[in-house]
């Protein structure tokens, strides 16, 4: 049985950071895409950024260009986002979800999740 589990998120003031964590664990195949979502009340969730297995790839949404940057550990099965110059607009539950497959990663359609952590944006 595969588990991620985030950690890292809570409230932080606008332009603040925080590191967003994602272990995961059980059996899963070694070279897995890894990637972080978020959805924020009322709205859809969406795919924010996703890193493949050798880190030759990486994918950002429009929103969070420049501003976050994915990373991972493959020692330690865990992938991270480290987020910048935070808004309040950010505020969601952040998850994190691997797949084989970078495309289906991107799209939104992983097949494990985490269960999510929160991060607030607010002064």
């Amino acid at each position: 049985q595969v588990q991620l589990v985030e950690s890292g998120g809570g409230l932080v003031q606008p332009g603040g950071s925080l590191r967003l964590s994602c272990a995961v664990s059980g059996r899963t195949s070694r070279s897995y895409t890894m990637g972080w979502f978020r959805q924020a009340p009322g709205k859809e969730r969406e795919s924010v950024a996703a890193i493949t297995w050798s880190r030759l790839s990486t994918y950002y949404a429009d929103p969070v260009k420049g501003r976050f940057t994915i990373s991972r550990d493959n020692a330690k099965n865990t992938v991270y986002l480290q987020m910048n110059s935070l808004k309040p607009e950010d505020t969601a539950v952040y998850s994190c979800a691997i797949d084989q497959r970078f495309a289906a990663v991107v799209a939104g359609t992983p097949e494990y999740w985490g269960q999510g952590t929160q991060v607030t944006v607010s002064s």
